[in-house]
């Protein structure tokens, strides 16, 4: 995420700071402070230095906290808000521009460009509902009962792949989503809505 003023920006949960969040980087101060959900702007403003008011603890810090501190508060001092700009989200695959569904839609139905490396963090965002991301993860891998898996696992007999659709095509989530005439025609209706042009099926 990219910080500008800070004020939309949570200062331990999310990634504002090299892109790993505060909490992973500092989890022994997380777990300690009182102020886990202010933003960025409300820790600068009651002041993230030495002695800033912005450091409230449920107990005193031992020496080596009171050290890993001290680091926190080395990484904070090479960083300044900027007043007037709000803060953004970044689209990993490409920082100089904003995340959009086009560019989303393109990763996720493309042979060439998905890799599931880095889908996985867009699959799990802690902003994407759960059962979402569930479903995603398993159509990324080929995991969802389609007629072609149930054949391939035993659970239907091999005459039985053939698209509900009654198209003549082996149901595979490819085929579901993307090259079915009457479902994967939904995707042509998603793309007029976002103005993407459909990725090539072969």
């Amino acid at each position: 995420k990219k910080v500008g003023d800070g004020s939309d920006t949570f200062f331990w949960t999310d990634p504002w700071v090299d892109g790993t969040p505060m909490c992973e980087r500092f989890g022994r101060l997380f777990d300690l402070a009182e102020t886990k959900s202010c933003t960025v702007g409300e820790m600068a403003s009651l002041g993230w230095g030495a002695g800033g008011e912005a450091w409230v603890w449920r107990r005193q810090l031992w020496v080596w906290e009171e050290e890993m501190l001290g680091e926190c508060q080395s990484l904070l001092s090479n960083i300044s808000l900027q007043a007037l700009s709000s803060d953004r989200w970044q689209w990993q695959l490409d920082p100089d521009k904003c995340y959009t569904v086009c560019d989303a839609y393109q990763l996720l139905t493309s042979h060439d460009s998905v890799i599931l490396s880095d889908a996985e963090g867009l699959i799990w965002h802690s902003q994407v509902p759960l059962k979402v991301s569930i479903f995603a993860w398993r159509l990324l891998r080929d995991r969802l009962p389609t007629k072609a898996n149930l054949v391939t696992r035993g659970i239907l007999s091999s005459e039985a792949y053939y698209c509900v659709s009654g198209c003549g095509a082996v149901e595979s989530a490819h085929h579901l989503f993307i090259s079915c005439r009457t479902y994967g025609s939904l995707w042509s209706l998603v793309s007029s809505w976002i103005d993407c042009p459909l990725v090539d099926s072969h």
